[in-house]
């Protein structure tokens, strides 16, 4: 049997695309959500969240609004780039911020918030700048966390069905990633295609998940 791997290697690109947006834009806001006190902290935290309660689908419906040929934005992006988002591999990476960002903002919020407060206290009346205390004190102490939730956003955005099928389609050699190359074969009745992506891709899951655990912080009992 020839099996077309062209499924697994787009989505290990749109994984690796993904978290790495991931990890400026949603590293930058756990660092605000854990050091800011402003009016409508908690709503951005629940707002945060919201994708992770959300079905799959309900996010690719409003991205799908937000994104799509007739929104600003969608004409936005279309006349920068000559191309419209949805129904790409672009639209891919998207789909797994949305589904994997809020489970890494989520942990390395809590990493910050424990991360030795007292050492940023006395670095800022030292005169510290706050990235100076990011890159000097908070970093180093909480980063075990920080990595072991990259690596678990890497696993997350990588195993997206809903949402990417929803504004990236399933168009076979461009869009199609091995999620939804799996639902295909097992609705074409192909077993044998679908059970080595399955193991294939919990293989990977596997090994990301085994790094995560050996990444985060060991306690003492």
């Amino acid at each position: 049997m020839q099996i077309d791997w062209f499924p697994l290697w787009l989505s290990l690109r749109v994984a690796a695309l993904s978290t790495l947006i991931a990890a400026v834009a949603g590293l930058w806001l756990a660092w605000v959500l854990a050091n800011r006190e402003f009016r409508g902290r908690e709503l951005l935290d629940a707002a945060v969240t919201l994708p992770l309660v959300l079905p799959p689908t309900v996010l690719g419906y409003y991205l799908l609004v937000v994104l799509g040929r007739e929104s600003t934005l969608g004409r936005l992006y279309e006349a920068a780039t000559g191309q419209p988002l949805v129904f790409t591999w672009q639209a891919a990476v998207v789909a797994a911020l949305f589904h994997s960002a809020p489970l890494l903002v989520k942990i390395s919020r809590a990493a910050l918030e424990s991360a030795g407060r007292d050492y940023e206290r006395a670095a800022r009346n030292l005169g510290a700048s706050e990235w100076t205390i990011f890159l000097r004190v908070t970093a180093p102490l909480a980063w075990r966390s920080l990595l072991a939730a990259l690596a678990l956003c890497f696993a997350r955005a990588l195993g997206d069905f809903g949402i990417t099928i929803m504004i990236a389609g399933n168009i076979p050699g461009r869009t199609q990633v091995v999620s939804v190359a799996i639902y295909d074969a097992v609705k074409a009745g192909n077993g044998e295609l679908a059970r080595v992506l399955v193991l294939v891709v919990s293989a990977v899951a596997m090994a990301v998940l085994y790094l995560a655990n050996r990444l985060a912080p060991r306690r003492a009992f």
